[in-house]
């Protein structure tokens, strides 16, 4: 068996073309040199959705956006001897009347 990673979407066209002429999940599957269970999940996931693409995403949701990010290696680099628990706080930085760092942020 290949070591292939991904499937590029014209070889999934070409993997979902072949079964719908009435071949053989393993026949295709040694055709193509594709594992027998990779070649049935595309054929399960092509059935049930009709679409043959790779799902992108999946990663952890980010909880600062960029421009936060900036801001805090910004008062990072002004105030020298925070340590990273404080930095990881933020409300050592931030003025008592606006604990937002929106407020503090300008427009990008």
């Amino acid at each position: 068996m290949s070591s292939q990673h991904h499937i590029d979407d014209f070889m999934r066209g070409r993997i979902i073309g072949k079964i719908e002429e009435g071949r053989k999940i393993t026949d295709v599957a040694r055709e193509f040199d594709i594992a027998h269970s990779v070649v049935s999940r595309l054929w399960k996931s092509f059935k049930t959705t009709g679409m043959c693409r790779r799902r992108h995403g999946g990663g952890h949701v980010r909880s600062t956006t960029p421009a936060e990010d900036r801001y805090i290696v910004l008062l990072a680099k002004r105030n020298r001897r925070t340590t990273a628990q404080q930095v990881a706080n933020l409300n050592f930085f931030l003025p008592q009347e606006s604990r937002s760092p929106e407020k503090l942020l300008p427009d990008v």
